[in-house]
């Protein structure tokens, strides 16, 4: 089984093509590749820069990233919600839906890119993460997992873990037990042939 461990942010518009690309061949792959999504934080402290109008124009940016297909799906912020403030409530959410099985996890990690880049929701906002929770069938008590100051330490740590592997943007995807990552929302041909060259060694 190759694993590929797959550092990302819920706020960068290249992890979610990274994340559709990945998935279709862990589909294609079936029973040979697993994917381990693991936190990194693009805004890691809360703040900065709140101005929705800069906020929207930057968002025409994610036109170009929804041209390059295979893709997620992509809507230019409208409405008045967010910006976000920062990146770790939605990898909060999501490692606490990871403690839920695997499952609980996949559902969480599409339904926050999602909602981020084609639903224009603030992921950052706590009820907006509880809704979303909730679409996704998640049962309410656990939600506040969110808060266990164990989750906040691994997603720190995760971020660590990724700067000293020598990851300076994402998605930055390596095979387990490898010392070099992958780094950008590569052609879906390009990873097909990583992978394959990698089981076939």
């Amino acid at each position: 089984m190759l694993r590929l461990i797959v550092w990302s942010d819920y706020l960068c518009p290249w992890c979610y093509n990274g994340s559709v690309r990945l998935k279709t061949l862990r589909e294609r792959y079936a029973g040979k590749v697993e994917l381990e999504f693991r936190s990194f934080l693009l805004r890691p402290r809360e703040g900065g820069n709140r101005d929705l109008e800069k906020f929207r124009r930057y968002t025409q940016s994610w036109r170009k990233v929804a041209a390059d297909e295979p893709a997620g799906e992509f809507r230019v912020w409208q409405g008045d919600a967010g910006p976000p403030s920062h990146s770790v409530p939605a990898h909060l959410v999501a490692k606490a839906a990871a403690s839920l099985g695997p499952e609980a996890f996949e559902r969480m990690h599409d339904r926050l890119l999602h909602a981020y880049f084609a639903e224009n929701r603030d992921i950052s906002d706590d009820a907006t993460l509880k809704a979303l929770w909730q679409d996704v069938g998640l049962e309410d008590a656990a939600f506040e997992r969110r808060q266990d100051p164990a989750l906040r330490e691994r997603v720190l740590a995760e971020h660590e873990s990724a700067l000293q592997a020598g990851v300076n943007g994402v998605p930055a995807v390596m095979i387990d037990g490898q010392d070099v990552p992958l780094t950008g929302a590569l052609p879906i041909e390009m990873f097909e042939r990583w992978i394959q060259r990698n089981l076939e060694g």
